[in-house]
């Protein structure tokens, strides 16, 4: 990803919140912050493996929060969300545990997974969207069965 390409799409939508879901490949987050000053910044990182913990590690200090999911920039066709699939919760418990920004989790959340994967990882926040929905549209039964799921005892 470019850093322009973020700069761009900024300023044409206006939003106060950008979530970069690719590796930055061209340009900084202290450039992003200069052209976007109040804009904060919200990076994905891909759970692969330890290296994700790395990353996220070294991430962390330039962005506003960690966003944590299931796909993989490496391939040759990228995925950069929405798979459906988990990963190693204890690998995002251990970013959650040596960063100091909010962390949201992604990653193959459902109604029957999310209990597990909110104790596991004590996120500050969830981010979900193939898991609610069927045939590519919300489910209310799903939505519903979800909320559920988190809501405190």
């Amino acid at each position: 990803m470019q850093t322009g390409c973020c700069v761009d799409q900024q300023r044409r939508l206006r939003v106060n919140t950008i979530q970069i879901c690719d590796r930055l490949e061209e340009g900084t987050y202290k450039e992003l912050r200069e052209a976007l000053p109040g804009v904060s910044l919200v990076q994905v990182i891909h759970v692969t493996g330890q290296e994700s913990v790395d990353e996220a590690q070294s991430i962390a200090p330039e962005v506003d929060a960690i966003l944590l999911d299931s796909g993989n920039q490496s391939l040759k066709v990228k995925e950069l969300g929405g798979t459906g699939r988990t990963h190693d919760w204890s690998l995002s418990r251990t970013i959650r545990e040596s960063i100091d920004v909010p962390l949201f989790l992604a990653g193959g959340l459902n109604p029957s997974n999310v209990g597990a994967a909110i104790s596991a990882v004590e996120p500050f926040g969830i981010d979900v969207c193939s898991g609610l929905r069927t045939n590519g549209s919300l489910d209310r039964a799903k939505l519903k069965a979800f909320f559920q799921a988190i809501k405190p005892s």
